[in-house]
């Protein structure tokens, strides 16, 4: 098929290079403006963009696309079979959107109509769910509530973290990509429109998020923490100073305490560390932190260095 493809950052790469590798014609890829990115602000391409000119493919990047009329004249020259969509970061608008004959196709990391919405990784860890996974729409005016083409599974085990799932989805999300085109055109797959009675939905992630609520049982706790890395992270307090939070386990649960309370310090759970009471009379153990402004260490360093003691609280 002759294909415009849409996408941003590095989750994106997997289904480029996809669609690629399965021969089909990419005939010019969008994707934001390049930002300023790391401490020094150096102006980068996006992942997206730097994969597309190692294929030779041309690439926009327009600030707007709804009054584009410059763009909109590039694509219907273009004559696109399909438009496909991944975390591209912008939403559509409805003359695109009706522009190929197999319409724009959004390759989302969720098990729709779960999780629509910007942060659906981040959000379905955060969140307890045992499952996540990946489903190909067809994309509408509406935010992920178009009808869907494929889905497929993955676990959500209690170590994921939405590192471990960017990585995973974005293999999966490509070769579902591929085999939906295949079953486009083929005829064999047809659209199911979604359940909005069972959507949820996954809103930005903000840096107060990151912020721990100790009163939540420490399963919570630490199932926020796993989704919210790399970015927000998780941090608490500590005598008035903020607290990063690098690593942390479940604990043994113990007696209630006033959650944020430091249960105790030093060896426990084999490694030395800071044992916080959660909501329910459960407990975690902070095993690497890092003061602001300060270098990450681990806990039993730190330990030493502040002369923590059991019953100090945090947050």
């Amino acid at each position: 098929m002759k294909l415009v493809f849409c996408g941003t950052p590095q989750f994106a790469v997997p289904t480029l290079e996809a669609l690629v590798a399965a021969g089909h014609d990419v005939a010019l890829a969008l994707s934001q403006p390049d930002r300023p990115v790391g401490r020094d602000a150096t102006v980068a391409p996006t992942p997206v963009k730097a994969a597309a000119l190692a294929h030779g493919i041309p690439v926009e990047q327009p600030e707007k696309i709804k009054t584009n009329e410059a763009l909109r004249a590039q694509l219907e020259a273009i004559q696109p079979d399909a438009i496909i969509v991944v975390a591209y970061g912008r939403i559509l608008p409805q003359w695109m959107l009706d522009l190929p004959g197999f319409g724009c196709l959004n390759g989302h990391g969720s098990l729709l109509p779960r999780w629509r919405g910007a942060a659906p990784i981040q959000w379905a860890i955060a969140a307890g769910d045992e499952e996540t996974g990946v489903t190909i729409m067809r994309l509408d005016a509406g935010l992920d509530t178009g009808p869907m083409l494929l889905r497929r599974a993955v676990p959500i085990t209690p170590e994921t973290t939405s590192a471990d799932l960017f990585l995973s989805l974005s293999h999966l999300g490509a070769d579902l990509m591929v085999e939906a085109l295949v079953g486009l055109e083929a005829g064999t797959i047809h659209p199911e429109p979604q359940n909005n009675a069972l959507a949820t939905h996954a809103r930005p992630l903000t840096r107060d998020d990151a912020r721990i609520d100790w009163t939540l049982p420490a399963a919570s706790i630490h199932a926020r923490f796993r989704g919210f890395q790399p970015w927000p992270g998780a941090f608490t307090a500590i005598r008035g100073k903020k607290l990063i939070v690098h690593s942390m386990r479940l604990a043994a649960s113990r007696p209630s305490a006033i959650p944020g309370t430091v249960l105790a310090v030093g060896d426990h759970l084999n490694s030395p560390g800071m044992l916080v009471a959660c909501g329910n009379g459960s407990a975690l153990s902070l095993d690497e932190v890092q003061m602001e402004g300060k270098k990450r260490m681990p806990a039993a360093e730190f330990l030493r260095g502040h002369q923590v003691r059991a019953g100090e609280q945090l947050g």
